[in-house]
């Protein structure tokens, strides 16, 4: 399939915007990589990358070009999954990008029952936020997403399914808010809070229901990771937020010692952490299979 090699040549340049990266990612001498450009372009009769300050960009007929090569190259990509499937052969990799809330234990134990069954079936996950990860969608990087309350505007997207998710206050073990059961949005600002960024989802829906409450955020710390929060929580006895899918069902109490405990719906109603793909696109049956067996389970992990 030479001609598809050339595709994912070019779609290597677009990525990286540098013919040299582009060839050491397809490990083949960069003049070698020009000569295959300039034979497309010649065959299309229009340039397809014109020069920059640094490296390449894709001209306009690049652009058009480029949405006809990613889909000719997953559509190969699901081909050969098929032939192997046809074969008997249960190989195949899943490309995934999730948020952080999603990473630590809900993906993990969806990937590891789907490969006591499928033992040969490789994985590739990206932590991203939601915007991210959808953009990584509609560019074919990945397979599926898992993003929790993903912007109106991704139209690119098509929901396998969505498991709503109530929004979770974390607290140190010893906190004087670590009770059980619903606790109300204002009683957790008057302590000081470590908050996630505002593109993450979390952060993004914390304030919607702040403002609608007419409580104001102040928070002591801001990261864009999750981990680090978490440390906040443990060392420094600050209130952070996350969905409750980031939480372990099975105990009240994580082993860190933080406690996790509901916001009231009053507050904060639940919302969708979603499980998608690319609206238009089949699949490759790995990709297919495991999409099958997480939206059946979801709500079960």
């Amino acid at each position: 399939m030479k001609y598809q090699r050339i595709l994912s040549y070019f779609d290597a340049v677009a990525r990286t915007g540098s013919f040299r990266k582009a060839a050491e990612r397809a490990n083949i001498t960069g003049s070698a990589l020009v000569r295959r450009i300039q034979d497309l372009e010649q065959e299309l009769g229009a340039p397809l990358f014109e020069r920059r300050a640094r490296g390449v960009g894709l001209t306009t007929a690049g652009e058009m070009f480029l949405t006809y090569a990613r889909a000719q190259n997953a559509e190969a990509q699901r081909l050969a999954s098929q032939i192997e499937d046809m074969r008997g052969v249960r190989r195949g990799a899943v490309r995934i990008s999730c948020s952080q809330a999603a990473a630590p234990h809900l993906l993990p134990l969806a990937i590891a029952r789907f490969t006591e069954k499928h033992p040969k079936i490789s994985f590739h996950v990206e932590v991203l936020d939601r915007e991210a990860a959808v953009s990584a969608l509609a560019d074919y990087r990945v397979d599926l997403v898992l993003v929790y309350r993903p912007a109106p505007a991704a139209g690119v997207l098509h929901v396998l399914k969505r498991l709503p998710q109530k929004l979770v206050a974390l607290l140190p073990e010893r906190h004087a808010l670590s009770g059980k059961g619903p606790m109300r949005l204002r009683d957790c600002v008057r302590y000081p809070m470590a908050l996630p960024e505002r593109p993450l989802g979390a952060r993004v829906l914390l304030e919607e229901f702040a403002g609608r409450a007419g409580i104001r955020i102040a928070p002591a710390v801001e990261s864009n990771s999750f981990e680090m929060l978490r440390g906040c929580v443990r060392h420094t006895g600050l209130i952070s937020f996350q969905i409750e899918a980031g939480v372990v069902k099975t105990r009240a109490k994580a082993t860190d010692g933080i406690v996790a405990r509901p916001i009231d719906e009053r507050d904060a109603p639940p919302a969708d952490l979603i499980l998608g793909q690319l609206r238009g696109r089949n699949l490759p049956v790995a990709a297919a299979s495991f999409a099958e067996m997480f939206a059946e389970q979801l709500g079960t992990f």
